[in-house]
């Protein structure tokens, strides 16, 4: 970034959000503060009644089992995550690398720290018949720099429950089951997850590279994410001569912005249907709608990309509408991410530049919206807990057929499916308290 831009961006910044919001440390973190930086992001896990097994038996009795992190890597599809007695979790070691500072941020600030919280789940179902499974997605469970899941606990009068991994889409869910006739089926699931801003510097190369199956499978074309034809056609018209992968990623950024709408009408988090969006020529739509076609672009032109689908945990600093609080089971949110050699994933965010227009009406020449187009390049503020990238999702033990994604509480009676937006059976909230020392 030019000198110029640099404090014009930071000179309009403070019109946007106070200096605590995105503030970081212009100057390299030295091994001690990283270290110090990495060690709060210690927790300890719910405690609760545990067993050595993976599922509880009862008999109408309420019961509660809990899981603490595990760091086995499953072999197979659908690998139960055995839950260990609860124990007080260490906390995590310091080799993590701390992210590099974001370009446009105001310099001399503080590093940010880590923020832990809580997660409670509680879902009732109701006028069921047959037998019921439940599946929650999970905070995922590889560590980061940016998030650690802490572990899990949770209760209710199931018959069993417990954890499984996907490790093909690293992809951990909870399930819990209830036989025919069990009354009233309730749950509740506490998750514990380790936060910190996200930020991105171009200045800075050498990250690890990725494994190559990881980034095989950010190529890959999904049911509703081609990478072929149409898609293909819009990604090269978007990128015109451009050849630096890095400026690739950002041209596909600003036209995702400048061409796709926000549709508050739709429900969930949008359908994800990028073929039919440039078929139709009507790109309007929520998150994933517009996280999702980022992706496609990206993939379609040989850069991987990947969603990632999770829930807003806590108010912005930004602006109020990117934040949640009270009861967040409407605030799933998709965000997104691409690969490039000699800087690793890149965080990004079109969907919130494209919210943030729609509800706070910002114009195209307000200051407010050049600075949040720049920020959200490269940037993934703290208030968002991340639980995969997982596409065409198929459920353990279901029998219906697999899912675009899975970002929502899921049921299954008797072969039918629901999810937690049906309120007439799926009685769900979800609420997030910050619960830092």
């Amino acid at each position: 970034m030019k000198r110029r831009d640099f404090l014009a961006a930071s000179a309009v910044l403070s019109l946007l959000t106070p200096a605590s919001a995105i503030a970081v440390n212009k100057k390299n973190a030295s091994p001690a503060a990283a270290a110090k930086a990495a060690a709060h992001g210690g927790s300890k896990p719910a405690a609760g009644k545990t067993s050595a097994k993976g599922s509880a038996k009862g008999s109408g009795k309420a019961t509660s089992r809990s899981s603490s992190r595990s760091g086995t890597r499953a072999r197979h599809s659908y690998r139960p995550v055995e839950t260990p007695a609860a124990a007080a979790a260490s906390p995590p070691p310091p080799a993590a690398p701390v992210e590099q500072r974001n370009a446009i941020s105001l310099p001399d600030e503080p590093l940010p720290s880590w923020r832990n919280y809580d997660l409670t789940s509680q879902i009732a179902i109701n006028s069921v018949k047959g037998k019921l499974r439940v599946w929650i997605p999970l905070a995922q469970y590889k560590d980061t720099f940016w998030q650690r899941s802490l572990g899990h606990s949770w209760r209710g009068n199931f018959d069993s429950a417990g954890i499984y991994r996907d490790p093909v889409a690293e992809l951990e869910v909870f399930y819990a089951d209830w036989k025919d006739g069990s009354g009233a089926p309730q749950l509740q699931l506490l998750s514990q997850v380790a936060k910190q801003e996200r930020h991105f510097d171009i200045t800075r190369r050498g990250s690890i590279p990725e494994r190559g199956e990881v980034l095989r499978r950010s190529l890959q074309s999904s049911n509703l994410v081609p990478t072929d034809g149409l898609v293909r056609r819009t990604a090269e018209r978007a990128i015109g001569r451009i050849k630096d992968p890095v400026a690739q990623g950002k041209a596909i950024y600003d036209w995702v912005i400048e061409n796709t709408s926000y549709d508050p009408s739709q429900s969930g988090i949008g359908r994800g249907d990028v073929e039919a969006m440039l078929d139709s020529g009507q790109l309007g739509g929520k998150s994933a709608d517009i996280a999702l076609l980022f992706v496609g672009l990206c993939r379609s032109i040989g850069i991987p990309a990947r969603p990632v689908f999770g829930l807003r945990v806590d108010g912005s600093r930004l602006f109020a509408s990117l934040g949640a609080t009270g009861n967040l089971r409407a605030a799933q949110h998709c965000r997104a991410e691409f690969y490039t050699p000699g800087y690793g994933w890149i965080p990004v965010d079109p969907a919130d530049v494209r919210k943030a227009i729609h509800d706070e009406r910002l114009s195209n020449g307000d200051p407010k919206l050049v600075v949040l187009r720049k920020l959200l390049f490269g940037f993934w503020e703290m208030n968002w807990i991340a639980y995969n990238s997982a596409q065409d999702v198929s459920l353990y033990g279901a029998s219906g057929g697999p899912l675009p994604f899975l970002v929502l509480p899921q049921a299954e009676a008797a072969g039918v499916r629901f999810d937690s937006s049906d309120t007439h059976r799926f009685s769900y909230t979800v609420s997030a308290s910050r619960v830092d020392g």
